[in-house]
């Protein structure tokens, strides 16, 4: 509290000089109008040490504009709509297997089921893989994701803060039976689809597009593609990093958000009746589960927004300066490598921005409500060029 009114504060992340930015206009300096001084991250990034680390998250100026530019058209609506009928047979799935253990159990551990749900769905997706986690909580495939969620906190923050020791060194950030474990998954998968010439409307079938052309097929058969205008093929060891922090950063958020909704609406039963109303008119209306109907659930797409608010999967965002600047409206000069920290969390829990913040309330998120707040005060999935790919996937 001691700082509420300053619009940043200086500080130090052990030797590197950091900027907490909690402003939302300052926000929307670094993050959209001076993007181009604040466009890297300052993850750790090796690719030849760590081959999937090379992904969209962690990738550095050049490498991730141009990687940015290849995969953009994976993720329009248009895709994902292709892509719905996997999700929904998944969903399918869980509501059976919710069914039968409901039937035995007084209680479940939601988190865990929503997260073998959600490995489910991305494996299929980006994988190809009917991994079948909902029924086999302990398969390999669990068991691999477990590596990576459960990782040493020492060992994570090494890596975020002393990258360049570690690089020094050639210790790669991924475990090495992780790397090794999809590497192989993933380049199986595309042999088999190539020798047996088979086509299915998932990531993996977009990845391999990029591999063999350099650019996808678009949304409507009557488009045509400007290949002249696409860059380079991906790589077989590029199309892993990039299926690889779609599943890292798939699975973990949706779940965590999924079991956080769910906790709400046990508190506010009269949200939970609007959210049932809601969803049986539009199931009514589209005559079953389909891509319309889901977008057309106003009222629950305000209470995931609500939960992303009051819970963000990610509770800050950070940027290196990678140029010296002046800071717009402050008289600040940021050297180049000053880390930058954007609370997410503390903006989402501001009450001058969100009066009664620890307050479920989806209507929060009315189009007139919206329209009023401050821009960039609303950063579940980060803003600019360089916010979440696969918002659209929310």
């Amino acid at each position: 509290m001691k700082y509420k009114n300053h619009r940043a504060i200086g500080m130090y992340s052990l030797y590197k000089p950091n900027l907490l930015i909690a402003d939302p206009d300052l926000i929307r300096v670094v993050l959209t109008k001076e993007f181009r001084s604040f466009h890297d991250r300052g993850m750790y990034y090796n690719e030849k040490t760590d081959p999937l680390s090379a992904h969209l998250f962690c990738m550095p100026g050049k490498r991730w504009r141009n990687m940015r530019v290849r995969m953009t058209p994976t993720f329009t609506s248009g895709k994902i709509k292709q892509m719905f009928p996997i999700v929904k047979e998944c969903g399918e799935e869980l509501a059976k297997y919710l069914q039968s253990i409901a039937q035995m159990r007084d209680s479940v551990e939601i988190k865990d089921i929503f997260a073998r749900y959600s490995t489910d769905v991305i494996m299929s997706t980006a994988f190809g893989i009917k991994s079948n986690c909902i029924e086999e909580p302990n398969n390999e495939y669990r068991k691999q994701e477990k590596k990576i969620v459960e990782m040493n906190s020492i060992w994570i923050a090494l890596f975020i803060f002393v990258p360049k020791i570690m690089d020094f060194f050639s210790v790669p950030f991924t475990d090495r039976q992780v790397t090794s474990f999809y590497m192989n998954m993933f380049r199986e998968n595309v042999e088999y689809r190539q020798i047996h010439n088979i086509v299915r409307h998932d990531f993996m079938n977009l990845l391999i597009q990029l591999m063999e052309r350099g650019y996808v097929d678009p949304d409507d058969d009557k488009k045509t593609t400007d290949v002249k205008s696409t860059v380079s093929k991906l790589t077989m060891e590029e199309a892993v990093a990039q299926s690889y922090i779609f599943f890292i950063a798939g699975f973990e958020t949706s779940s965590t958000t999924a079991t956080f909704a769910l906790y709400e609406l046990a508190q506010h039963h009269d949200i939970q009746d609007q959210v049932r109303q809601d969803i049986d008119e539009m199931l009514t209306k589209h005559g079953g589960v389909t891509y319309g109907a889901v977008n057309e659930m106003t009222y629950l797409h305000k209470v995931v927004n609500e939960t992303l608010r009051k819970y963000p999967p990610i509770p800050v965002l950070n940027r290196t300066c990678t140029e010296e600047i002046d800071l717009p409206t402050m008289n600040v000069r940021l050297p180049k490598g000053t880390l930058i920290t954007i609370p997410v969390l503390g903006l989402h829990r501001d009450p001058s921005i969100y009066p009664d913040p620890d307050k479920f309330d989806p209507e929060r998120f009315n189009a007139n409500v919206v329209a009023e707040r401050l821009p960039y005060a609303y950063l579940p999935f980060g803003e600019g060029p360089r916010n979440c790919i696969g918002k659209n996937m929310n």
